[in-house]
């Protein structure tokens, strides 16, 4: 029994995958707990108006920073996934990308702010958040998909988990020299520990990777395929924000607040399901060079530990929800019957991203693309409509619209898998 478990054992540590998936587990377990100091300690400090404020700002940055690198990473880990000697090449692409990209981005959210968020709300929380997410913030994800790219999550997981480090004891000391701490206290401090962050990530991988090659000419075709990601994790943004945004134009901040603490809770729930499609990613790239039916066989292996893990902690959240007031204050109260009715949503999205990194790793990312941003608009058209039809409980409305369209996305991205799988398998039988 003893010789049988040591063999186990050490196969399973002997497989980059499973030992990959254990670092991230490792790393979004600790950034769970980092979040959850974070977060608690923000919400408390600054209430649930200034926390509005504070979410309306990010999630419009939210909406656009994926074109910030216009895909640039996952473009990076693609090829580089399959020829490792191109990465200096896709590293200074993505790094000018970046670059370019955030200013023009940042001038756009300026212009834009006024119209889409409440009138007279704080330009200078736009701008920071803007700095802090679409600079610094897109320069931490573009190290990690490098280390990504050649299947080194550990060093992934440990550069995802310095920020939420930083950001815990950015938290930490806002309170403490800070005595009513505001919405732009936090922005502050934030931009600080995410700056430090991102430029340790960047000197990291040239350290250790090599520096990047800055050719200045891209190939459309990358260019083409980058801004389809760009499209997708954008649309992702705006079903995930835009009625965080919404209910700040169309409602309140205080409404804002504790709706968004509601998703917050949501989203940290959801931790462990991305550290293993992190650890994944790659191979649905590696496995999808033979179409649907190779990335597919990278979903059946996640999907039941994925899907079991999603529906546990959809029940655990509902049977939990009481404690939230306890904790973040009373004034928070709403955030429990909002808590146990977005809760589904977990189950939704577990499905939804092996869905979708199926279609991505078989080269069918406009696929993915086409449907997310369908979704989007309907989500912007049905937070437009229901909103207003609760006026006593205006985010009532944004959940509805969160829920009816996180489970259109979930069926629409696996009728396009298995409709792409048939596809596939009838032009086997015909060769």
């Amino acid at each position: 029994m003893l010789s049988l478990w040591t063999k186990l054992t050490h196969k399973l540590t002997q497989s980059s995958w499973t030992t990959n998936t254990l670092w991230m587990f490792l790393s979004q377990g600790l950034r769970l707990v980092l979040q959850g100091i974070y977060f608690t300690i923000a919400v408390k400090a600054l209430r649930p108006e200034q926390y509005g404020a504070f979410i309306a700002a990010t999630a419009l940055v939210e909406i656009v920073s994926p074109f910030s690198t216009l895909g640039a990473g996952d473009v990076m880990i693609k090829e580089v996934s399959r020829d490792r000697a191109s990465f200096p090449k896709y590293w200074g692409n993505a790094l000018l990308l970046n670059f370019l990209s955030s200013i023009v981005l940042i001038v756009l959210l300026v212009l834009v702010a006024p119209i889409v968020l409440p009138k007279a709300f704080p330009m200078e929380l736009v701008i920071l958040a803007a700095i802090t997410n679409l600079m610094f913030g897109r320069a931490i994800d573009l190290a990690g998909n490098a280390y990504q790219a050649i299947s080194n999550l550990k060093r992934t997981a440990q550069l995802q988990l310095i920020p939420h480090a930083l950001r815990a004891g950015a938290a930490i000391a806002m309170v403490t020299l800070i005595p009513n701490p505001k919405a732009i206290d936090w922005l502050i401090f934030g931009l600080i520990s995410i700056g430090l962050s991102g430029i340790f990530s960047l000197v990291l991988v040239h350290i250790e990777l090599g520096a990047p090659k800055f050719t200045g000419r891209i190939r459309k075709a990358e260019l083409l395929e980058g801004s389809y990601f760009a499209v997708g994790l954008s649309a992702q943004s705006i079903y995930n924000d835009i009625d965080k945004t919404m209910l700040a134009r169309l409602a309140t901040l205080e409404a804002t607040g504790f709706y968004a603490a509601a998703y917050r809770l949501l989203d940290m729930a959801f931790v462990p399901v991305r550290s293993l499609l992190a650890s994944s990613y790659s191979r649905f790239f590696e496995a999808g060079k033979s179409g649907v039916r190779g990335s597919l066989t990278i979903a059946r292996r996640i999907l039941p530990i994925m899907l079991g893990y999603s529906a546990i902690a959809a029940i655990g959240l509902m049977l939990c929800a009481p404690i939230v007031p306890m904790i973040l204050g009373a004034e928070y109260g709403s955030t429990v019957e909002a808590l146990r009715w977005l809760a589904p949503i977990l189950v939704f999205r577990a499905l939804q991203f092996i869905a979708a990194d199926t279609l991505a790793g078989a080269d069918l990312q406009s696929h993915r693309s086409a449907i997310q941003v369908t979704i989007a608009l309907i989500n912007i058209g049905l937070n437009f409509w229901l909103i207003p039809q609760f006026p006593s409980a205006p985010w009532k409305g944004a959940m509805w619209s969160s829920l009816a369209s996180d489970c259109l996305l979930m069926l629409s991205l696996w009728f396009t898998v298995f409709w792409q799988y048939r596809k596939e398998k009838l032009m086997l039988l015909r060769s």
